[in-house]
């Protein structure tokens, strides 16, 4: 399925749904930073998905990362809350989704990377590679939030 991001656009759909979702901002000991190029949308992003009943939300971030990447991580602390009403997500099959999310910083533990039915491509960028990759201003601002090592988490 499909999906476009909307922010702060007049023309954007109005939304219709509201979702719990997580992302995880990860670097490895030299500081490149663990992204997928997703398969929905062609962007670049922190890796990162719905809450599933019966998990918390520090379980879906370690879900979402393995399924994604094929990394095994631990959360380790909040970069932020985001719930900007601004920022809609459109689908092919017409749901028009505020979403939610709550993005963790976490650790890597293991595993080996790959890609998934989320992910075409999966890479570890140094900070100063971001500027040349097509990253959706969203996710541009916990990745700039979890750089900046705020002392306390940003949220809205």
């Amino acid at each position: 399925m499909s999906r476009t991001d909307y922010l702060d656009d007049p023309h954007a759909p109005a939304a219709n749904s509201i979702a719990v979702a997580v992302s995880a901002f990860i670097q490895d000991e030299r500081g490149h930073i663990l992204m997928i190029r997703r398969t929905d949308n062609d962007l670049y992003s922190i890796p990162g998905g719905q809450l599933e009943l019966g998990e918390t939300l520090s379980q879906t971030a370690v879900r979402e990362v393995r399924e994604e990447t094929g990394i095994e991580c631990e959360v380790i602390s909040l970069v932020g809350l985001y719930s900007n009403p601004k920022h809609v997500v459109a689908y092919d099959d017409g749901e028009v989704r505020q979403e939610f999310s709550i993005c963790f910083r976490a650790r890597a533990i293991g595993g080996t990377l790959r890609t998934s039915d989320e992910s075409k491509e999966v890479t570890w960028v140094t900070p100063d590679d971001l500027s040349g990759l097509n990253i959706h201003r969203s996710i541009r601002l916990r990745m700039d939030h979890a750089l900046s090592n705020r002392s306390e988490p940003y949220f809205t």
